[in-house]
């Protein structure tokens, strides 16, 4: 702790004794830094501001429907239309840049200056702001009025340029799809032209040798219900009897005609139906109360009572054998329906064995021809969807551009910021006399307290003080005035300046 008070002791004392120098070093520097500001030149900023609008009826119609143009970012749009080397180029040959071009060189370099110093800048969703500085403020202002005709003309060029240059690649991968569906549909026609037993059809989606094992199945079924009604009827043919009357006369029937009539067609329904069903059991109770009050016959009639005379078929009988007849016919129509079948099922049994991998490479085809008709149709689409907004763009203005503020000739420079660099200049001015006076302090040697002096190892006496009263109160205090007056007329001067730019407005 004492060694730094005695450092700063000694600088300080160091610092009294080289103040006029450190003052008119921070003079020199002041003043050399204030001419090198004065002599930047001015940069001048044109501005203009662009409303870019959607159409707020026509892009919600087509939204869905046409490609949304409007989903892209407007600042991007900006960027890469406006700011492309073409529209820089045809800039610089509109403005007054064309004169300060030479060569090849020159030309690239300002492409890439105008690049880099044009700002694009997105204020809002939908304002846009665009910037550019120079030297010359009615070249600033030229440049930002040029770049907006350039854009406001050319948007709508490249629009449609881009919808030709897609329109066309859509049609010429629209015009391979076609080329491959028709050879995939070829492909796909002649494969199931040669295999058509075995693939599966397009209704249902089974194959002919499914259908013919499931129709044989259903053919099988309705032979074995076919024969179990011709056992049926069989046994009914046996239970009943050829002829009525005489001896024959079924018992229980009187020589009644309604009893037989009766029990005729209680065997009718029961080959249709079961013991349970109630037209059965309804029948069955007539039968019984014929059976238990016979009816007797006429006396005084003329014609024969049934059964009485010579015997007569029994219809029943007749009808049962013609059913008999008539179910004989139908079981051989099955059983050689059965016989074809079955031929036909291991004709396509025996092709199914002989091409194992058959369906794997059916479905392979299948899933290629759906994948480009799938594309096919999604190029369609595209092609359609690109014509709709082709028309919206060329028909209606389904994007406006609105120059909200057009560019003006600067009048007040923008860079450089004087003021901020005057006063940079004083604080540096100021900081560098006292540098300086520093940096000579490490070339004085002479001591400035007895400390110093007793560092080296030599006997010391003491010291001798500056006595007040030998220096005159009048000689400190011009001393000190002196050193004041000096650092104020140098903050005079930056005053001045700062007033001075104040009221021209370069700040």
């Amino acid at each position: 702790m004492d060694d730094l008070q005695s450092l700063l002791r000694r600088y300080s004392y160091a610092l009294w004794r080289k103040r006029w120098l450190a003052i008119a070093s921070a003079w020199v520097l002041c003043i050399a830094g204030w001419l090198a500001v004065s002599a930047i030149p001015n940069e001048y900023e044109a501005t203009s501001r662009i409303y870019v609008d959607a159409d707020a009826v026509l892009t919600p119609l087509l939204r869905g429907i046409a490609l949304d143009s409007a989903a892209i970012s407007q600042l991007e749009l900006l960027q890469r239309t406006a700011l492309s080397r073409p529209n820089l180029e045809k800039l610089i040959s509109k403005t007054d840049l064309e004169l300060e071009i030479t060569g090849p060189a020159d030309l690239e370099r300002m492409v890439l200056d105008l690049s880099e110093n044009i700002k694009i800048t997105a204020q809002t969703k939908n304002l846009f702001s665009i910037a550019y500085r120079n030297k010359s403020p009615k070249l600033a202002y030229d440049v930002v009025q040029q770049f907006l005709n350039i854009f406001i003309e050319s948007r709508s060029g490249t629009n449609r340029s881009d919808m030709e240059n897609a329109r066309q690649f859509l049609d010429q991968q629209i015009s391979q799809y076609e080329q491959k569906l028709r050879l995939a549909e070829n492909k796909r026609a002649e494969f199931r032209a040669k295999y058509l037993d075995l693939l599966p059809s397009d209704a249902n989606g089974s194959t002919r040798l499914e259908a013919a094992r499931a129709t044989l199945q259903q053919l099988e079924e309705r032979l074995k219900d076919i024969s179990l009604r011709h056992e049926m009827l069989k046994q009914q043919l046996e239970n009943t009897p050829a002829t009525l009357g005489g001896d024959n006369e079924p018992s229980g029937g009187g020589g009644n005609p309604g009893l037989a009539e009766a029990e005729r067609k209680l065997r009718e329904l029961q080959l249709r139906y079961t013991d349970q069903h109630p037209e059965v059991i309804a029948q069955k109770k007539l039968v019984d109360s014929l059976r238990a009050n016979p009816v007797p016959a006429e006396s005084g009639g003329s014609r024969p009572a049934a059964g009485r005379g010579r015997p007569v078929s029994n219809p029943v009988y007749e009808q049962l054998k013609l059913q008999l007849f008539e179910n004989e016919g139908a079981s051989a129509s099955v059983q050689r329906q059965i016989d074809d079948e079955t031929k036909e099922r291991d004709r396509l049994a025996a092709i199914a064995r002989g091409a194992p991998g058959l369906m794997n490479e059916y479905t392979d085809m299948n899933r290629d021809y759906d994948v480009l008709r799938k594309n096919h149709e999604e190029l369609i689409a595209r092609r359609e969807s690109m014509r709709i907004s082709s028309a919206a763009d060329t028909e209606t203005e389904k994007v406006k551009l609105d120059v909200v503020d057009p560019p003006q000739v600067p009048r007040i420079p923008v860079a450089p910021k004087r003021m901020l660099l005057d006063s940079a200049v004083l604080v540096l001015g100021i900081a560098g006399g006292v540098g300086v006076a520093l940096m000579l302090l490490q070339f004085d040697s002479s001591f400035e307290t007895i400390d110093e002096l007793r560092k080296l190892d030599l006997p010391v006496a003491g010291s001798i003080s500056l006595i007040a009263a030998v220096v005159p109160l009048h000689r400190r205090l011009l001393s000190v005035g002196s050193l004041a007056m000096a650092l104020l007329l140098l903050c005079a001067v930056w005053g001045g300046l700062i007033v001075k730019m104040m009221r021209s407005g370069a700040a």
